[in-house]
């Protein structure tokens, strides 16, 4: 079974002004991988209640995060063959995405679709539960874009199989 490819991004908050702090892949082939961005100099909102979720701090973005045309070159790199990646939030992670690309003075090479457009309605009953089981599980830590890229891939291939075995 090839699985879909997941796009997971961080924040530095969800209000006006945010922008993307770290975007993760979890590729076809069940592999993940994720970048920090460091922040343009125009990219001042922070809120705090975001960083206690992801554990990431601005001054940690700046001297270990890549510069927005490098993580934008990695992503199309990445996903321009495919074409497509899905994201849990898509409203979400396509604006910080667009802001990501825009910024770069680049234009995707590939389209972010709603995972939802995926799932059938036994999958989308089961998601939650089994999203959660897979958390306890293999002890996956929240809210960083790599391993909450992962853990819907893993989530999606679970509740395919349970769909699949009825």
């Amino acid at each position: 079974m090839t699985l879909p490819t997941l796009l997971d991004i961080e924040a530095s908050g969800f209000g006006r002004g945010s922008y993307p702090i770290e975007v993760g892949l979890a590729r076809s082939d069940g592999s993940s991988c994720a970048f920090l961005v460091q922040p343009l100099a125009e990219w001042t909102h922070w809120d705090p209640k975001a960083e206690l979720l992801h554990g990431i701090s601005r001054g940690r973005l700046q001297r270990e995060g890549y510069p927005v045309r490098q993580v934008a070159r990695w992503l199309n790199d990445e996903l321009g063959e495919i074409g497509i990646a899905y994201s849990d939030s898509w409203g979400y992670d396509n604006t910080w995405l667009s802001l990501l690309f825009h910024h770069a003075g680049m234009l995707p090479a590939f389209r972010l679709e709603a995972l939802r457009r995926l799932l059938s309605e036994v999958q989308l009953a089961r998601w939650s539960a089994t999203k959660e089981a897979i958390i306890r599980e293999q002890g996956i830590h929240r809210h960083r874009a790599g391993e909450d890229a992962l853990l819907l891939q893993l989530t999606y291939q679970r509740t395919l199989a349970d769909d699949a075995t009825g």
